[in-house]
């Protein structure tokens, strides 16, 4: 790592000097037990939902810390990956000055989330293998240049990015680098929460909505430096997690023996897909897959879209991304479905 890195080099002058608002439930952080709580405006009759949430949702923070192996206070909790990411741009990118990185394809709301906050989306283009071009990237970068996002495993193409790749641009760029593990559970690869001590311009966004299940009750997760948590909390707002996201994810959080063997199943039925797909004519080539889906090269790809919508099979189209011409992307279901699917997709080789 650069021996020069600041992060308060990076934050926004207005975010530096912001004072964050504080509430009720965080002046108040004392035992509740026998307490009468006259202070947050709040309806008193009690039905389990009355009061607001933990603002800086400790219990789940903590068994999460458990399970990952860092601090609490190394965790921000967001509505959704989305926010997690919207916050990213709003504590360290100057609208109309500063600028990004990206690397297309990749999880569309990068380039969204330039694009409302009113900063550039410089992108660098993955290479025919869908690995990213190292020296491109790092010569894109100047003094405005704040994130780079890197999704790995990415989506759409499912291909983990390798480590000494991945090691070259923590070490060598500028900003902070922004890796987005919303698929890591499905893969091989060691996740980059182990490296946050060793990288301090390193951010870790995961998700609860992948491989947990959960993706009805929104919440992403950010992992980084105590510094650079201790931002974003300045301009989060108050009560981002209501009470019922916070104890779905608790409850499934503790339940990770079960989460993993959901996992193992998805794992097991892709590799059982991916050589039945390869047998199928039109479809010119299946890509290894580090994730929860398949993206596949087919002869024409809206015939084919169109076709497994009227036998009622909804995929994702991904022929509008870059590299990913006539690309269809199949998410693994349940056996049940990935049979109903091999079925149909052979049936329209005849």
């Amino acid at each position: 790592m650069k021996e020069e890195f600041n992060l308060q080099n990076l934050v926004r002058s207005n975010v530096r000097k912001l004072q964050g608002y504080a509430s009720a439930r965080d002046e108040f952080k004392a035992n509740k037990t026998g307490m009468t709580f006259l202070d947050a405006n709040e309806n008193p009759f009690e039905n389990g939902l009355n009061r607001y949430p933990d603002p800086q949702q400790r219990e789940l923070k903590s068994a999460l810390a458990k399970l990952k192996n860092v601090k609490p206070t190394q965790i921000l909790l967001g509505n959704g990956s989305d926010e997690v990411l919207d916050l990213l741009f709003r504590a360290f990118c100057e609208p109309k000055e500063d600028n990004v990185i990206t690397l297309p394809p990749s999880y569309g709301m990068y380039r969204v989330l330039a694009e409302i906050n009113a900063i550039e989306n410089r992108e660098v283009f993955l290479d025919k293998d869908f690995e990213p071009h190292l020296r491109a990237i790092l010569e894109q970068q100047d003094n405005n240049t704040k994130l780079l996002f890197i999704c790995s495993p990415n989506n759409p193409t499912g291909n983990s990015f390798d480590a000494r790749s991945l090691k070259n641009l923590l070490e060598n760029f500028n900003g902070l680098v922004v890796i987005d593990e919303a698929y890591i559970d499905f893969s091989t690869y060691e996740s980059w929460v182990n490296f946050l001590d060793i990288y301090p311009n390193l951010v870790v966004v995961q998700t609860m909505s992948k491989a947990y299940g959960m993706a009805g009750i929104r919440l992403g997760i950010a992992y980084a430096s105590v510094e650079i948590i201790t931002v974003l909390n300045k301009i989060k707002p108050p009560y981002n997690i209501n009470e019922v996201t916070q104890q779905h994810a608790l409850k499934r959080v503790l339940d990770i023996n079960n989460v993993m063997d959901e996992v193992e199943t998805m794992l097991k039925q892709r590799e059982q897909l991916i050589p039945e797909l390869s047998s199928i004519g039109y479809i010119e080539k299946v890509y290894s897959s580090d994730a929860n889906f398949v993206l596949v090269k087919v002869d024409n790809a809206l015939q084919r879209y169109q076709e497994l919508i009227q036998k009622g099979i909804v995929v994702r189209n991904r022929t509008q991304d870059p590299l990913c011409d006539n690309t269809l992307r199949f998410s693994i279901g349940t056996p049940e479905e990935n049979q109903k699917l091999l079925q149909v997709l052979k049936e329209m080789d005849l």
